[in-house]
């Protein structure tokens, strides 16, 4: 299964809108890193927070998610607090093939001030906005800058196409915009 390289990705940004908007070239110069890389693509969070909280002491249900769990912020920064977590989603919009499995990691600046990044895979046929949960393990509050750098994509490819993608089983979060909360 190998990581696909740069110029994979640029390939099929161009020729199947994989990534949109696409960013050619890493972007550096005064921000967190955003941008194709040599073996994968840093993806930029959006300027839309969702801020966990417990205002009502609401109770973190998977089956029966309270929205009320969070307060939305909208801004260039969003303040996470101590020992909390934030969900906001990636700029980029994407569309996985289906001979491919995408893996996230989180940025090395963000992880070296103790806020981690969390998602799930990218399936094959996959796409959407992707949701993303930023934990703050500190206990001081944690800035995160929008439209900046937020963590990198890692694109595998299989041995072959699988034989049943996430738009053949009609998943729930197919074509997600925006932050998609826990769904049944």
């Amino acid at each position: 299964m190998p990581v696909m390289p740069d110029h994979w990705i640029r390939k099929m940004a161009a020729e199947s809108a994989m990534i949109e908007p696409f960013v050619e070239t890493q972007k550096r110069d005064g921000v967190i890193s955003y941008g194709l890389s040599s073996y994968g693509y840093d993806a930029r969070c959006a300027e839309h927070f969702k801020i966990f909280t417990n205002v009502d002491s609401a109770i973190v249900d998977p089956k029966a998610f309270n929205p009320a769990s969070f307060v939305n912020r909208t801004g260039p920064v969003c303040i996470i607090p101590p020992n909390s977590f934030a969900l906001t989603h990636t700029v980029e919009y994407f569309r996985i093939p289906r001979d491919i499995l995408v893996i996230c990691l989180g940025k090395s600046t963000y992880a070296r001030c103790g806020i981690i990044v969390n998602v799930t895979p990218l399936e094959p046929e996959w796409e959407g906005q992707v949701t993303i949960e930023i934990s703050n393990t500190t206990p001081l509050p944690a800035k995160i800058y929008a439209g900046e750098g937020i963590c990198q994509f890692l694109f595998l490819q299989g041995a072959a196409p699988c034989e049943v993608s996430y738009a053949d089983k009609a998943g729930k979060y197919m074509g997600q915009r925006g932050v998609a909360l826990p769904r049944m």
